[in-house]
C-alpha cells in the first residue's frame, strides 16, 4: 500500500511541476510589454565650460534620468538609432587591438556598453530578432571615434511613444575635413512593438543639405 501511495504522490508532483514550468515558459515567451504614451527629449546640444581646458565648447547632453526609467523596447529603439551616428565617441584609455573599447555618450547613457560590443549588439539583436533588415544593418556596426576626418554626430534626439509605436526623431550634422564638405539632415524612425520584440517599419528622412568649405578657414 505504501508503495502505491508514494508512487501516486510522485506522479502528482511531477505533473504539477511540469504544468508550472510550461505556464512559466509560455508567460515568458508571450509577455506583452505595455508602453506609456509620451514625448521626451533624449539628447540635445549645449555650450558648456570645460574646467580642464578652460574654455566653452558646444557639446552633447543626454537625458540620463530618462535612460533610467524607459522600457527595454524604448531603449532598443534609441540604441538602434544611436548605433549609426556618432555621439562624441572616444576610446576608453588607449584603443585596444580589436577596437573594442569605444565609448559613446548615447550608449553610455543607455547602459549599453562600448560601441559594437557584445553587450550593445546582443541587446539589440534580441529585440530585433524578427526584423531581418535591421539585423543585417547591425552586422555593419561602425566604429568611428570623434577624431576621424569624416563623421556624423547628433544635434538632437526626441522620443515619442503612441500606443505600440515608438518614434525616434533626430537631427544629424556631418563633416569631411579631407574634401572640405559638411552636411545636415533630420530623420524620424518608426518602430512597432509586438509582444517582446520590435521592428523598424518606416523611415522619414529629409533632403541632405550639403555645403563646401575651404579647409583652414
Amino acid at each position: 500500500m505504501n508503495k502505491y501511495f508514494f508512487y501516486s504522490i510522485f506522479v502528482i508532483l511531477f505533473a504539477c511541476g511540469n504544468q508550472t514550468s510550461n505556464t512559466k515558459d509560455k508567460n515568458s515567451s508571450e509577455r506583452n510589454f505595455r508602453l506609456t504614451d509620451r514625448t521626451e527629449k533624449f539628447l540635445w546640444r549645449e555650450n558648456r565650460y570645460d574646467e580642464k581646458l578652460k574654455d566653452t565648447f558646444n557639446t552633447i547632453v543626454t537625458n540620463d534620468d530618462l535612460s533610467e526609467t524607459i522600457s527595454d523596447p524604448e531603449k532598443a529603439a534609441l540604441g538602434f538609432v544611436a548605433t549609426f551616428v556618432g555621439s562624441e565617441c572616444d576610446w576608453d584609455g588607449k584603443a585596444s587591438e580589436d577596437f573594442e573599447n569605444l565609448n559613446c555618450k548615447t550608449l553610455t547613457s543607455l547602459n549599453l556598453g562600448y560601441q559594437c560590443s557584445d553587450k550593445h549588439l546582443g541587446f539589440l539583436k534580441k529585440w530585433f530578432r524578427n526584423d531581418s533588415i535591421s539585423l543585417e544593418e547591425l552586422e555593419n556596426c561602425p566604429i568611428v571615434p570623434y577624431t576621424t576626418t569624416s563623421q556624423n554626430t547628433f544635434d538632437f534626439i526626441n522620443l515619442k511613444v503612441k500606443n505600440n509605436i515608438i518614434a525616434v526623431e533626430f537631427g544629424v550634422s556631418g563633416i569631411n575635413l579631407r574634401i572640405g564638405e559638411s552636411w545636415s539632415y533630420t530623420e524620424i524612425d518608426y518602430f512597432q512593438l509586438k509582444n517582446n520584440n520590435i521592428k523598424l517599419i518606416k523611415k522619414e528622412k529629409s533632403e541632405i543639405d550639403r555645403e563646401k568649405f575651404n579647409i583652414g578657414e
